[in-house]
């Protein structure tokens, strides 16, 4: 297949890096700066350097840009896009995507299925990429307009790069689950690092420093854009997780050995009861 990636970040480079590893396809990259398309040439990543009259012979769109970029870059090259193509995107919020994505693709005649890789690191660009980046992760998949046979043409080349899993959900259970399982840790670590005694932390922290704030080192543009997206259920998030919090700290306060060490056991069996 002709596989256009718009957008070689971390992301877009990786998925790059996994196909031409793993499978026979044709990828072309498009890219807003020159620098990570030169890098993706030089070390094999993709076949060539393409721009937006790229599309007209690609199978497969995937969108590598941040959620905003993605849409817009759709709404400019739609007429471009086949109808016979699937596009992609990989951006970690749905409920705004998916409706404005899914509107185009009934406009224009291609097909769209809302992709979002469960995988990534702290570091972000072309540079940061690899071709095993996705070995064993979720490929979550909202499918949108796609059919039965595109549906299983986008898992089916999700499992050959790597991915272990692929998990079908709706736009509004994604962002539900994702507001706690990836930008709730992201708001934890971000307000932990920001004590002043962060500073200081060297000779005194070891897993426990390193498992909470790692996600700290953050994408500022890209997180602010994914908080603000998916407000509703990260604000509930938050809510709760501030009323738990507060629930320890009173326990604190008033010495309550017997509260405390209730509460503590409470988490300790959710994560037993889950495996974990």
């Amino acid at each position: 297949m002709n596989i256009v990636i718009a957008g070689l970040g971390i992301i877009g480079g990786s998925f790059a890096k996994a196909i031409k590893k793993y499978t026979d396809h044709h990828i072309t990259g498009i890219n807003r700066s020159a620098a990570p398309l030169e890098e993706a040439m030089e070390c094999g990543a993709i076949d060539e350097i393409g721009s937006s009259d790229s599309l007209k012979d690609a199978d497969i769109l995937i969108l590598g840009t941040f959620p905003e970029a993605a849409v817009d870059f759709v709404r400019n090259n739609a007429e471009k896009i086949p109808e016979s193509c699937i596009v992609i995107d990989s951006s970690g919020i749905k409920s705004k995507i998916c409706p404005e994505m899914t509107a185009l693709s009934k406009k224009y005649g291609f097909t769209f299925i809302g992709c979002h890789p469960m995988a990534g690191k702290e570091q972000n660009g072309f540079k940061a990429s690899e071709a095993d980046l996705f070995n064993n992760a979720s490929c979550i998949l909202i499918p949108c307009t796609g059919n039965e046979s595109e549906i299983k043409l986008i898992s089916d080349l999700a499992r050959k790069i790597g991915f272990g899993r692929i998990v079908y959900s709706t736009p509004e259970e994604h962002d539900r689950m994702i507001a706690f399982t990836s930008q709730l840790p992201h708001v934890i670590a971000c307000s932990y690092v920001l004590s002043p005694v962060c500073k200081n932390h060297s000779g005194f922290s070891a897993g426990s420093y390193r498992d909470v704030s790692r996600v700290a080192h953050i994408n500022e543009k890209l997180w602010a854009e994914l908080f603000i997206e998916n407000k509703e259920p990260l604000i509930e998030e938050i809510d709760l997780l501030t009323k738990h919090l507060n629930m320890i700290k009173e326990a604190v306060q008033k010495n309550d050995r017997n509260g405390l060490e209730a509460l503590l056991a409470q988490s300790r069996k959710v994560k037993e009861e889950l495996g974990e």
